[in-house]
């Protein structure tokens, strides 16, 4: 099944000389900590907090409407730290999710509405359902599929799900157009 094309109007997004395109209706607090690595859509509504800590967005991934992605943090000394979010290549993250995630690895899927806990570690080539919320310090394994609340394993993934994702995401990027 061919994926569909999905226009957008050019003037709401800024394309960048890396292909990255970025909807001028979301919100990148402190863009200097933010890394777009390349072909990256940041879709309306969503805010990305990199006047906390530094986030990093590999290439290829997709970041859904009203989507907040926040640099996890952990009491220390009295004080708050914050500490760095690294997003690997070929992610999607749906509409409506909280990450606070430190780390999320290549491959991965983040269903509709689902919330990462504080620190998290997400592997590369697994899936979080939609509505799941994943508790605070979890680790998720590869090629595995969470769902619930709180979220729980509740299948595996096929070997070949890393080059399923890829191709996917490339394709979702590709049929991403300007409808001028």
């Amino acid at each position: 099944m061919e994926a569909q094309p999905v226009s957008y109007l050019r003037h709401e997004y800024i394309e960048t000389l890396t292909g990255n395109k970025v909807s001028r209706k979301s919100v990148l607090c402190g863009s200097q900590n933010i890394r777009l690595y390349g072909k990256t859509i940041i879709k309306p509504g969503s805010i990305i907090r990199g006047d906390l800590a530094c986030v990093n967005i590999g290439r290829f991934s997709c970041v859904g409407s009203n989507t907040v992605i926040r640099p996890a943090c952990k009491p220390y000394k009295g004080n708050l730290v914050f500490f760095p979010t690294t997003i690997g290549d070929h992610v999607f993250i749906d509409d409506d999710c909280v990450i606070e995630a430190a780390s999320i690895g290549s491959s991965v899927v983040i269903g509709k509405s689902s919330i990462i806990g504080k620190r998290c570690i997400l592997k590369d080539c697994c899936v979080v359902e939609a509505n799941s919320v994943v508790p605070a310090d979890t680790v998720i394994a590869p090629f595995s599929v969470y769902a619930g609340h709180p979220a729980r394993c509740v299948g595996a993934l096929p070997d070949c799900f890393h080059y399923e994702r890829r191709d996917d995401s490339m394709s979702c990027y590709d049929n991403f157009v300007a409808a001028d």
